[in-house]
């Protein structure tokens, strides 16, 4: 795939590529790991772990009793994720500049639809993006391409190297693949030997600021 010409569209990865949601996250996350016997986890564990949706790690974490597991996270998230979320580094900046080049813009994510919905709405955020998708609005979850195939629908562009996916981890740019589309990696940190054997980034990028610089430059 070539990186050469500005996306015709551009879907976003939420949870640490545009907001910062590892506080929340973790602080919830060892409320049900506690109250399910289980030891806590440490902030570094959290961001090894959360990447796949609840409901496809949750039953693999807890069992039989994944749901009710489910039902103490959320009421912990549900209290405390509005408080506590924050823009990434550079990321208002960037989806106010490629809202007014006129790019499209989505977004894909693991985080519960209703949540997402109403953290964007909480930063200002709804008028950038055709549309938000998230974990159970459509029938898999990323990594399948079943989100972001319902996410081009709504911007009505087809799958194709002109239509970027940013995102932070592996299952970003798996899904990115699997949908046909290019893999950009923003995040701080570069990729570490044999993370992406398989679903190998376009680029790597340090932050939002680079991505809107990149981005000018086409």
């Amino acid at each position: 795939m070539s990186a050469a010409q500005r996306p015709q569209a551009i879907v976003f990865d939420w949870d640490n590529t545009l907001v910062n949601a590892f506080p929340t996250i973790h602080a919830a996350m060892n409320v049900a790991l506690q109250s399910m016997g289980q030891a806590p986890w440490s902030l570094a564990k959290t961001h090894e772990e959360a990447r796949q949706s609840l409901r496809d790690h949750f039953p693999i974490l807890f069992g039989d009793r994944w749901q009710e597991a489910r039902e103490i996270f959320y009421d912990a998230f549900a209290r405390l994720h509005l408080e506590q979320i924050v823009p990434m580094d550079g990321a208002a900046e960037a989806l106010a500049h490629l809202h007014a080049l006129g790019i499209p813009l989505a977004v894909v994510s693991n985080k519960t639809g209703r949540y997402l919905r109403q953290e964007s709405t909480h930063l200002g955020w709804d008028p950038y993006f055709a549309c938000l998708v998230g974990a159970n609005d459509v029938a898999r979850d990323k990594p399948a391409r079943d989100p972001l195939d319902h996410a081009l629908a709504k911007l009505g562009v087809a799958a194709g190297p002109s239509v970027w996916f940013v995102g932070d981890t592996n299952l970003d740019m798996e899904c990115a693949i699997n949908g046909g589309c290019l893999p950009v990696l923003v995040r701080g940190h570069a990729p570490t030997p044999g993370e992406f054997d398989k679903f190998l980034p376009a680029m790597h990028l340090p932050h939002c600021h680079a991505l809107k610089a990149l981005v000018n430059r086409r």
